[in-house]
């Protein structure tokens, strides 16, 4: 039993193994009932490096954390443009969502939009009429496993998702489709017309047997897939197909009919034919199919009153192809003719210009494919999950698309501070955090206590979905890793003022005694979405975490009220400190495998009422958060005993095949089983130096928090997508594994964690101008045939140098010496190379 003012021993090794019954490998649980997969896409990636890791096939990979995560459910990914207000959501199957509105936890500015909505399906069908839908509501994934194939175009830096249709007849279709506005140009005013390209071709015949044609149909509907959130068995938040929303209304204008017309070649490559415009009863444009050959675009009614169909016939042969244009609102004629004429491929021409990358953010080359592709092509999803906001102009990152179009500002101020800034893409960071240097100090706090103060940083009204008091650190995380990532002394100049308020702020709140809670923090206020007024020890995590980097951030910059603020940090800290660890001796106890006692992890220091969050949040917005904000370090008992309860605790043995999001959670392959991106206690093996659980989390990050074949993330798996939930703590291990500007004070340490799938001989691994605390930051490494030596070349263009480098030696067996920039130095077990910076 674990009296008052005694700490809980540390957990051995032997009873966290003992707690699984021996379903324990490297300290995490087996996952439980995979599902099924589809057969590997046609389009597999490039080929590069064995994925395994030489001599040690056990250690985590990309393919090892492949098996142990099934395919994802109900994915759906955002296609758009830049800061435009709309983007087209494509579901797993194909199915593309034209849903300008309100869908799920939407904003005012949309408001006008709502129900302006319309859906399209693709049913490869044998009679080109799409079957009618069930005459009930369902779960997608309960009719076809929720599961697809897609990926994107390597041929183009635009976004080209395409999704393959593979037909037992004897024939591969695929669509792909991309956005763009006219012009190519950045948004004015982010209602232009927005338009999706979307290409119907016969990508594979089978050499045995294939119909001389097949016709895709082509189901032209409103929405009629909406969110349900359940939280029963196996279900969080699902889509639900709902088929009497279907039908377009007469009322509504919304009828469809069709005109065909003949064009001739242009000379652009589409060649001519006929196209076909399908119309609403205003005759503005809903979708045009062509230039095609005579008869093999067919318009006409669909299976259901309201429902219209259109039939693509494409014959079997490699390469043939249809082209359809869909805006994403009804359109005059005059300007769809218009992009019309430009054709797929001019319009692709002008995206791939626009989508360029600048020469100056990070590139990563792995033998890992996967974890090349993400890198490769997830930022590009943070502009698209954003507005520019038509109230004022001002560029803001949302939470997600087609549920969460709003701003959350903890989860993707982590966009921010962890994923967008150590990749070099700092001139999008710089836009995006403005908003919030506008809105300073226009709202209120959330909890009683709080004045009206003006260096708090909140969500504004017209884009928030609910205040957080993490929110405010949040906001101070992100500008100040900005301004020590970027060294942009033009947004200092701009922040720094709005930065000391910021800390004003907590200095004068946390100086109100006037509540029920530990004097000396944030008083007691709304932490999360449980809505609950509470002293969360979230909270205080988020809130000193920003605090201490802009505390850092104004040293760098020689600002006179560093030390003030640093001396408050400190106090905050040892209040916070005596106080947790006086809550964690009275709580109630667990028992441990070895019979050990140990407090239940505690999240907030005022009572907090039940309510179906509690359990989850436990983890995801628990204290495990503690380490990474660095109010605790991870060889703390009180932290040891934390993850424990996550990994061998009595949760465990209530863990079932049809667990929930919000079931009691537990850490599976070291992810949280609510949402991956708060697995927190990824920070704390990697403080400690844990490879194979630093390996194990970052792995599963990568297969079960983000999609293999489309890159977007989930907030728990099978449910919410069209988000960067779980980007940013990928990318903080990707990058610390290798490029760690944070485990030591002014040390640079290179290779530390470094996965051995990325140590390879037949493949050089590059990360490329990696921002850093002192710069940014070019590693290449290559293992010489034999293993025994590992070729290292690192450059800095330090803006302020480290005091020492250290080069680890990854634990490649036989591996006897490392030459770093030409100069060969012997290696030493647990031993680091440790140089002057170059």
């Amino acid at each position: 039993m674990v009296g008052a003012g005694e700490e809980p021993r540390t957990l051995s090794r032997r009873a966290m193994l003992g707690a699984a019954g021996g379903a324990l490998a490297g300290g995490a649980l087996t996952h439980l009932a995979p599902s099924a997969s589809p057969a590997p896409s046609a389009d597999p990636l490039p080929p590069g490096g064995s994925g395994r890791s030489p001599g040690v096939p056990g250690e985590p990979n990309a393919a090892l954390a492949l098996l142990w995560w099934g395919e994802q459910r109900q994915v759906w990914t955002p296609i758009g443009w830049k800061d435009h207000l709309f983007r087209f959501n494509v579901l797993y199957d194909g199915t593309v969502l034209c849903e300008p509105g309100p869908a799920w936890a939407a904003k005012p500015n949309v408001e006008p939009y709502r129900d302006r909505n319309f859906q399209l399906g693709f049913v490869p069908w044998p009679n080109g009429i799409a079957p009618a839908l069930p005459d009930r509501h369902y779960y997608l994934y309960r009719e076809d496993m929720g599961v697809g194939l897609q990926g994107w175009d390597r041929a183009h830096v635009a976004p080209v998702l395409w999704t393959e249709h593979r037909l037992q007849e004897g024939l591969v279709f695929r669509q792909w489709m991309f956005a763009h506005i006219p012009g190519g140009k950045d948004v004015q005013t982010a209602v232009e017309p927005l338009y999706a390209w979307i290409r119907l071709s016969v990508e594979h015949v089978d050499e045995r047997h294939a119909p001389a044609s097949f016709p895709m149909a082509v189901r032209l509907s409103r929405r009629y897939v909406f969110h349900e959130a359940p939280y029963l068995f196996q279900d969080g938040v699902v889509l639900q197909a709902r088929p009497e929303r279907a039908p377009l209304e007469e009322s509504r204008g919304e009828l469809l009919h069709a005109q065909t017309s003949q064009v001739d070649d242009d000379g652009s490559g589409g060649g001519g034919g006929e196209v076909v415009h399908v119309l609403n009863q205003a005759d503005e444009v809903r979708l045009v199919a062509g230039p095609a050959p005579a008869g093999s675009v067919v318009f006409g009614p669909g299976a259901a009153d309201g429902i219209f169909n259109l039939a693509v016939t494409l014959p079997a042969r490699r390469g043939a192809r249809v082209d359809l244009l869909l805006p994403m609102l009804p359109t005059a004629r005059a300007d769809v003719d218009a992009e019309l004429a430009l054709g797929y491929d001019r319009a692709l021409a002008e995206a791939d210009a626009y989508w360029a990358p600048p020469r100056d953010v990070a590139s990563i080359t792995t033998p890992e494919p996967l974890v090349n592709e993400v890198f490769l092509r997830s930022p590009s999803f943070a502009e698209v999950i954003a507005e520019r906001s038509p109230e004022n102009g001002v560029p803001t990152f949302l939470t997600g698309s087609f549920a969460y179009d709003v701003l959350y500002t903890t989860p993707t101020s982590m966009v921010a501070h962890m994923f967008l800034d150590p990749l070099g893409w700092h001139e999008v960071v710089d836009r995006h955090l403005e908003v919030y240097r506008h809105t300073q100090g226009g709202e209120r706090a959330p909890g009683p206590a709080y004045p009206q103060h003006p260096g708090y940083f909140a969500s504004p009204g017209y884009l928030r979905a609910y205040d957080w008091l993490t929110d405010h650190g949040a906001v101070l995380l992100a500008v100040a890793t900005h301004a020590l990532l970027s060294g942009d002394e033009d947004f200092v100049a701009r922040w720094r003022e709005p930065v000391v308020a910021g800390c004003e702020f907590l200095r004068d709140v946390c100086a109100i005694t006037d509540h029920e809670g530990v004097k000396g923090l944030m008083p007691p206020g709304v932490a999360n979405d449980e809505l609950t007024v509470v002293q969360a020890v979230s909270t205080q995590a988020w809130n000193y975490k920003g605090l201490t980097t802009a505390v850092r951030m104004l040293r760098r910059y020689g600002h006179p009220r560093a030390e003030e603020f640093a001396a408050f940090a400190e106090r905050f800290r040892q209040t916070f400190v005596d106080a947790f660890r006086k809550l964690c001796a009275a709580a109630p106890t667990w028992t441990a495998p070895d019979g050990t006692r140990h407090p239940v992890p505690q999240v907030s220091f005022t009572p907090k009422p039940d309510n179906i969050f509690h359990e989850a949040f436990m983890l995801d917005s628990g204290p495990l958060v503690l380490v990474w904000a660095g109010l605790l370090p991870a060889g703390d008992e009180l932290m040891a005993s934390c993850r424990e309860y996550f990994r061998v605790g009595p949760n465990t043995r209530l863990l079932g095949p049809r667990t929930n999001p919000i079931a009691r959670p537990v850490l599976i392959h070291e992810i949280s089983s609510c949402e991956p991106c708060y697995s927190w206690n990824i920070v704390h093996s990697w403080q400690l130096g844990e490879r194979e659980r630093f390996l194990e989390g970052m792995y599963s990050l990568l297969v079960a928090g983000i999609s293999p074949h489309t890159f977007i993330s989930n907030e728990h798996r099978h449910g919410v997508y069209g988000n960067l939930f779980t980007h940013p703590l990928l990318t903080w291990c990707v990058r610390l594994a290798v490029v760690d500007d944070e485990i030591a004070p002014d040390e640079l340490h290179l290779l530390r964690l470094c996965p051995l799938a990325w140590v390879a001989a037949d493949t050089e691994t590059a990360f490329e101008r990696i921002a850093t605390l002192f710069g940014p930051v070019s590693l290449r490494f290559r293992l010489a045939p034999d293993h025994r030596t590992l070729t290292v070349s690192y450059q800095g263009r330090w803006r302020t140098p480290p005091k020492a480098v250290a080069v680890h030696a990854p634990p490649v067996p036989g591996l006897t010496t490392m030459k770093i920039n030409g100069h060969a130095h012997r290696v030493t077990p647990g031993q680091p190379v440790r140089l002057p910076p170059s």
